[in-house]
């Protein structure tokens, strides 16, 4: 029997071999894979900036021959720029609020046309800084965005074919406020390529060059402060729930326990049983030295969220202090700063006072809504909603419902600005829907309040269905931070955070997208055709006026 038994071992492979060569099989079909998702990626970031740039170009040109002077926000940002290209580092307008980012991207894009034009001794460096020229950069930027867009979309939903990756990166580009402003020298643009860089960054665990990135896109605009503090703890969230997870799975997973009752033919125990106990409790002493909260999973409570993440934090505190260090010191810059200037604004800081109105973070849930009006207003989600309601029981939704009714009336009588900009400048579409709307009978302001409240209700539930519970909080508080202290309605504020939104939903009906897609292309339309070909006087100013987001 011994001789048969050994036999039998001789025969059959060792596991090590057999290990080795699962992984000799595994190598050979793993690289020519690799290689064809690394060529599938490449090839459709090709194909996405090909079909944006098709629009951006005739767009562009359209845009620029029939304004081609500054207009707008762009009578004090060109001017600047063009100073800058100068070499007058020095020289600023006290009405420009931003800092100079925007324009340090512009010479970067300037420096290698001045290199090939300096060599035919045809146009001096000043001279390339037209308004036409400046404008461009956003086209390029618009593109740039487009493909950090659709890498954001791939890590986060990787089961995704190509084709809906693109069809919704390309809906994503034509995104209204986003597109419109493509196309002038505004910061809007820059501002949100920035920071979706740096999210994408921080995706991928590269914290170092995500905070670089971070701090330039505070250069770019002061309020990208929040989202760099926002992706700081999206990527502490991943972190701290990432390494529970892995934690616990290994335990559980590297343990594997025998019969004990299992023993040879000669009454003697098993070697490898006793082995494996004694392996069982090393990985309990492991495990409890470690939280003993479970696990989070999204059917988990905020509170259980929050206690994991807690202990977590304790047990790593040096480890996330090191890895996310760079945005820390990013924070303490823009203190500096802050401390330095007197404010947050540069100039211009009687008209930008931080103020609070929280009705602004109302407006901003119900126009996402609308933005998203195949998703959300469907058949399917209204009994999803129902389905949520009937979950957490009459009693608590009729007592979470008076206490949200209760801040909305509250927020819309006692933190409801109207800017004096806002009620004197009729180029702004927010003008028309303040008077027209809003203000049209006192009583419409109240009524709004639960359509502003079912909006909200909507968004949380549909990122909860992606994202943990804590990271919707996160989410609810970063936007209302950027939006609460701006005393201004103005739609273009909201970009940044409805693309956070949309890039953590669940969203996948490739119809639903289309129908989205061919919703903005109406929009756009329509904006810009008012903008070019509708234009009207003032009879106390000179000029010709164009209406705008």
């Amino acid at each position: 029997e011994k001789e048969g038994e050994a036999a039998n071992k001789s025969n059959s492979p060792q596991p090590h071999l057999r290990r080795r060569r699962v992984r000799r099989c595994n190598h050979r079909y793993y690289l020519p894979t690799l290689l064809s998702t690394s060529c599938s990626k490449t090839m459709g970031r090709v194909a996405l900036a090909a079909v944006v740039s098709s629009w951006v170009i005739l767009v562009t040109i359209l845009v620029n021959r029939v304004v081609p002077d500054p207009y707008m926000d762009e009578i004090f940002h060109i001017p600047q720029a063009q100073q800058y290209c100068k070499g007058n580092f020095r020289s600023w307008d006290p009405m420009i609020t931003t800092p100079p980012g925007l324009y340090y991207l512009s010479l970067a894009q300037v420096a290698p046309l001045f290199g090939f034009y300096s060599m035919k001794g045809t146009s001096p460096f000043s001279d390339l800084c037209s308004a036409a020229f400046l404008r461009s950069v956003n086209g390029v930027l618009a593109i740039i965005c487009c493909i950090i867009l659709y890498d954001i979309t791939a890590h986060l939903k990787p089961a995704l074919d190509d084709k809906k990756k693109m069809l919704q990166t390309v809906v994503l580009s034509l995104y209204p406020l986003h597109w419109f402003f493509t196309f002038l020298y505004y910061t809007d643009v820059a501002s949100l390529t920035a920071v979706m860089a740096m999210y994408l960054a921080c995706l991928k665990k590269n914290y170092w060059f995500s905070a670089l990135i971070g701090a330039f896109s505070v250069v770019i605009r002061q309020t990208n402060i929040i989202w760099v503090l926002f992706v700081a703890c999206t990527g502490i969230l991943d972190y701290s729930l990432n390494h529970r997870k892995g934690t616990v799975g290994t335990a559980k997973s590297d343990v594997s326990i025998s019969n004990p009752s299992s023993a040879n033919s000669t009454g003697k125990t098993n070697v490898s049983y006793v082995r494996r106990r004694k392996s069982v409790k090393s990985v309990d002493t492991v495990e409890s030295s470690l939280p003993t909260t479970p696990v989070p999973t999204m059917s988990s409570g905020l509170v259980d969220e929050i206690q994991t993440i807690v202990l977590t934090l304790w047990h790593k505190k040096w480890e996330i202090l090191i890895l996310f260090s760079p945005y820390f010191m990013v924070f303490v810059a823009f203190i500096l700063f802050v401390r330095w200037n007197g404010g947050i604004v540069l100039g211009a800081k009687e008209a930008h006072t931080v103020t609070p109105h929280f009705a602004q973070i109302l407006y901003f849930g119900l126009v996402s809504i609308l933005a998203l009006a195949p998703m959300y207003f469907s058949l399917a989600h209204a009994l999803d909603l129902l389905h949520l309601l009937r979950k957490y029981g009459a009693l608590c939704c009729f007592f979470l419902g008076f206490v949200a009714l209760i801040a909305g009336f509250l927020s819309v009588h006692f933190f409801s600005v109207a800017h004096p900009y806002l009620l004197a400048d009729n180029r702004h579409y927010p003008f028309y829907l303040w008077r027209k709307i809003i203000m049209a009978h006192w009583s419409i302001k109240y009524l709004l309040v639960p359509i502003y409240l079912c909006s909200w209700l909507s968004i949380i539930h549909t990122l909860g269905k992606l994202r943990s519970k804590i990271w919707v909080l996160a989410y609810v508080l970063a936007t209302a931070a950027v939006l609460v202290p701006a005393p201004l309605i103005e739609f273009r504020y909201y970009t940044i955070p409805f693309y956070f939104l949309v890039l953590n939903s669940n969203f996948q009906d490739s119809g639903k997208w289309l129908l989205t897609g061919i919703l903005y292309i109406g929009v756009n339309i329509f904006t810009m055709m008012m903008f070019l070909f509708r234009p009207f006087h003032w009879d106390h100013e000179p000029g010709i006026q164009r209406f705008i987001w």
